[in-house]
């Protein structure tokens, strides 16, 4: 039996606002995307995961969902959607969207009819508490995004909401079998069209305790939905997961496990029967050390393998600064590059990675997002020209630095650039068995350097080194008589390895 196909695949994420947008309105959109597919095809990516484009007052831009079934008009209709989607699989590539199970938007008609009074029917599909005895919130649990709790007052019916988020993001009852049942029916709408799989939003927050019991003192001020860890949300994985085995083919779900704790995170693949993938979330704060990426590794290793789970990687996404912005060079972005794309388990690019994108500095007139995360989301730069691809109006967030030469039009004209680095590594990803799903033996390196082995599985192809020098100073690295497969500084491919990497230089030999 074959390998399913997000175990070798590239997965590029579409912010869709920040993307491309093909009516002049300063908001990406979903035809935006479409016209852009060559430059993914050309690029070598195997899927896009598209964030929220659902109806929604945007409170949460986007993850604030008033209709699961429907594509808010800023970013078009379903025709579009479904053009989108078969010309992306007319050119080979697969289609994640998000969803967002553990709340909805404060404007859903759900919430809507919840909070009209105690008895409406459906007042059980939200959380919904008294105030704690001589008043106040049911207990001391902290939304993120604000600085205040995670209950809102209802002052009509004098009952508490529980949002792990804005007060605009009401927490869905998860406990109810009606609740599961409709939210069941939101992922068959997708399926249905013909969606190969979700990205699933804080998917570790469904199940709660029914006590809800308070946080310890020593937590109270972390935002509950990186703290909430239930047993019930493994046996409601498991009924999600039947949703999506109801469909032929391979359609998979990868879950945002926001809690840095990998063993945590290993107990939501189940016994291979609740996420496909879970998001491996401390790479992100990671510091640029050899060492401290070797403890990584390791964590995979120790948590990850034993369960016979297949593991992601990420650098970048829209919750979080740029990679390029935090290691603070290109030559560690580019190096970062090589990192990424040949660890075993499955790589996550986030659009823009491959230009090299910094964050945007965005002045506080234009600050729009609640969480601080508008810098990590500037539009993509498209072309040299002042509009640089998008036209009309100016767009909805400030370009990221140097959109004039930072744009896929300049970059792609220059060989040497970090976009023609990341298309040879995904190609050699590619026609590589040991880059896709091989294992990975760490080797003894020199202090400053992390080496690894990608050895083929049952023999098939050819084994390929990885050595990332993370220091600022060349360091003599013996190996075997290899070949430079792929340099991150583009220095020496094809030629015979000498000995030294260059300082901050990552090379896959072979």
């Amino acid at each position: 039996m074959s390998e399913p196909w997000w175990q070798s695949a590239v997965v590029y994420q579409i912010y869709p606002r920040s993307f491309a947008d093909s009516n002049g309105d300063g908001i990406g959109d979903l035809e935006g995307i479409r016209r852009r597919l060559d430059h993914l095809s050309w690029l070598g990516v195997d899927a896009i995961w598209v964030s929220p484009f659902f109806r929604s007052p945007m409170a949460d831009f986007g993850y604030d969902v008033s209709d699961f079934c429907d594509v808010d008009p800023i970013f078009g209709d379903l025709a579009d959607f479904d053009r989108l989607l078969a010309d992306a699989h007319a050119r080979g590539i697969r289609v994640l969207i998000d969803w967002v199970p553990n709340h909805t938007s404060d404007q859903h008609p759900w919430f809507i009819e919840s909070r009209s009074s105690r008895e409406n029917p459906k007042r059980g599909w939200y959380t919904w508490r008294d105030p704690r005895p001589g008043g106040g919130v049911p207990n001391n649990w902290v939304a993120a995004f604000t600085e205040g709790p995670a209950w809102t007052l209802d002052e009509r019916t004098g009952q508490y909401y529980l949002h792990l988020f804005l007060a605009e993001q009401p927490d869905l009852e998860w406990r109810h079998p009606e609740v599961v049942a409709a939210m069941h029916d939101t992922l068959r709408f997708w399926l249905d069209r013909g969606v190969d799989g979700f990205r699933m939003d804080v998917i570790h927050a469904i199940g709660k305790d029914p006590d809800l019991p308070g946080d310890p003192p020593e937590l109270a001020a972390t935002p509950h939905s990186a703290l909430n860890d239930h047993p019930s949300t493994h046996a409601l994985l498991r009924g999600i997961r039947g949703v999506l085995e109801e469909y032929d083919g391979d359609r998979m779900m990868v879950g945002e496990v926001f809690l840095l704790d990998t063993a945590k995170v290993a107990t939501y693949y189940g016994d291979g029967d609740e996420l496909h993938l879970a998001f491996n979330f401390p790479p992100l704060f990671t510091p640029w050390r050899a060492e401290r990426w070797r403890d990584r590794l390791a964590e995979v290793v120790d948590h990850v393998d034993p369960r016979g789970a297949w593991p992601t990687w990420v650098l970048s996404n829209h919750d979080n600064r740029r990679h390029r912005t935090r290691y603070r060079s290109e030559a560690r972005a580019r190096a970062a590059a090589v990192l990424l794309l040949t660890l075993r388990g499955t790589p996550f690019l986030y659009a823009g990675e491959e230009l090299g994108l910094e964050d945007a500095d965005v002045p506080p007139e234009r600050v729009v997002d609640p969480g601080g995360r508008d810098g990590c989301r500037a539009p993509i730069p498209w072309d040299a020209a002042p509009g640089h691809g998008w036209g009309g109006a100016e767009p909805w967030l400030p370009w990221p630095p140097d959109p004039g030469g930072r744009n896929t039009e300049t970059l792609r004209a220059d060989e040497g650039s970090i976009l023609h680095l990341y298309r040879r590594l995904l190609a050699l990803r590619r026609r590589s068995p040991a880059l896709q799903r091989g294992d990975l033996v760490t080797l003894d390196a020199p202090e400053g350097v992390l080496a690894y082995r990608r050895q083929p599985v049952d023999g098939e192809g050819d084994p390929v080194l990885v050595a990332v020098n993370f220091t600022r100073e060349p360091v003599q690295l013996e190996v075997g008589p290899e070949r430079v497969l792929v340099a991150s500084d583009g220095v020496g491919e094809g030629e015979p390895y000498r000995g030294t990497l260059a300082p901050e230089q990552a090379v896959i030999l072979g």
